[in-house]
C-alpha cells in the first residue's frame, strides 16, 4: 500500500509537466545539411507541430558524420523534451558501431514516433546514357569500381542502401560521401559523381527537369507517391528492397508524458489531409505511428544493418 502511494506520488510530477509542456521553444537538429530529406521533413513539420504545441520550433542544421554530430548533442541534452532530433534509425543507431570514438550509444536516444516513410530512388547523371537497372548492373560489372555513388554520408540510409544493393547485384561501385542528400546530388548533376540513392525530396525536382534519370524506386512495386517510377520486381532485381523512415529521438530519460505528448501531436498533425498532400509531393508518406512502433522500427533496423555491414566490409573508424 506504501509502495503504491510513493508510486502515485511520484507519478503527479511527471504528468504535471506533460501538461504544461512545452513552455519555452522546442529545437529540433537535423543531422544534415539543408536540403535533404530530414530537413525537408523537419520543415514540412515545424510550422502544424508548433501551431498544435504553442511555441515555436527551431530548426537547427548540424551537418556531419551521417547524422552523428547532431545525434550527439541530442543525447546529451537536458532530458525535458525541449532538444530533439530527427533522423533515420540507421544513421543513429548504426554510426556508433562504425566509430568507437562517438560520444553517445543508441540507448542514449529515446525513439518517440515515426513521422515520414518512403522508399529511395535510384538516379543517375543522363550523360552515364545508363538508363534502366539493368544497363547500370551490367556497367558496374564491366569495370568494377569505375561508377561512383554520391550520398548524404557515411551511415546514412542511402549508404547502406547502396552497399545492399552492391551485394544482391553482385557489383563493385565506389561510394562518395557529402555531408547531406543536396549536396551529394548536386555533384551526380554536375557529373562529378554518376548515380545516387536518394531520398525523394533531394532528386524528384531534377528527374522533372531531366537534369537526371530515375531508374527505380528501391520497393519491390511502384510506389504511389511516385508512379512513374519503376519498382525493382520491374526493374529486373526482386530480391532487392529498402524502404527508409525519418523519426523523432529525445534524451534518454526524457518524462515518458512528453514523449506520449510530442507523439499524440504528430499523430493529429499527420491525419489532415493537407500535411498528407504536402508530404506526397516529394515523395513522402506522413506518419505518427508512437513511441512503441518507432523503437521497433530500429530494433529490426539495427539487426538488418548490422548484417549489410558486415557483409559490405564497412570498418569501424570509417565514419568521420
Amino acid at each position: 500500500m506504501r509502495l503504491a502511494t510513493l508510486l502515485a506520488a511520484l507519478a503527479l510530477p511527471l504528468a504535471a509537466f506533460g501538461q504544461s509542456y512545452p513552455s519555452k521553444p522546442i529545437k529540433l537538429l537535423v543531422g544534415f545539411a539543408p536540403g535533404g530529406a530530414a530537413d525537408t521533413v523537419a520543415r514540412a513539420y515545424a510550422e502544424p507541430l508548433s501551431r498544435a504545441l504553442g511555441q515555436p520550433i527551431v530548426i537547427e542544421n548540424r551537418a556531419g558524420a551521417g547524422s552523428s554530430i547532431a545525434a550527439e548533442t541530442v543525447a546529451h541534452a537536458p532530458a525535458d523534451g525541449y532538444t530533439i532530433l530527427i533522423a533515420s534509425p540507421a544513421s543513429i543507431s548504426v554510426n556508433p558501431a562504425l566509430n568507437p570514438n562517438l560520444n553517445y550509444k543508441p540507448s542514449d536516444l529515446a525513439p518517440v514516433t515515426k513521422v515520414s516513410s518512403s522508399p529511395l530512388v535510384i538516379v543517375t547523371n543522363p550523360a552515364t546514357g545508363i538508363g534502366s537497372i539493368r544497363e547500370l548492373i551490367a556497367a558496374a560489372k564491366k569495370d568494377p569500381g569505375k561508377l561512383n555513388y554520391a550520398t548524404s554520408g557515411v551511415g546514412s540510409a542511402p549508404h547502406f542502401g547502396a552497399a545492399h544493393f552492391s551485394q544482391v547485384a553482385g557489383v563493385q561501385m565506389v561510394h562518395v560521401p557529402f555531408k547531406g542528400g543536396s549536396p551529394a546530388i548536386t555533384s551526380v548533376v554536375a557529373g562529378d559523381t554518376q548515380l545516387s540513392f536518394a531520398t525523394p525530396p533531394s532528386v524528384l525536382a531534377m528527374v522533372k527537369a531531366n537534369r537526371l534519370k530515375a531508374l527505380a524506386v528501391t520497393s519491390r512495386e511502384r510506389s504511389p507517391l511516385m508512379p512513374d517510377i519503376p519498382g525493382m520486381t520491374e526493374a529486373g532485381l526482386p530480391d532487392f528492397q529498402i524502404m527508409n523512415w525519418q523519426g523523432l529521438f529525445a534524451p534518454f530519460g526524457t518524462p515518458k508524458p512528453v514523449i506520449d505528448k510530442i507523439a499524440q501531436v504528430v499523430a493529429e498533425v499527420v491525419r489532415k489531409p493537407e500535411i498528407r498532400e504536402r508530404f506526397a509531393k516529394v515523395g513522402f508518406d506522413a506518419r505518427g505511428d508512437g513511441p512503441a512502433a518507432a523503437a521497433e522500427q530500429v530494433r529490426t533496423n539495427v539487426a538488418r544493418w548490422s548484417d549489410v555491414i558486415l557483409r559490405a566490409g564497412i570498418k569501424p573508424g570509417d565514419v568521420q
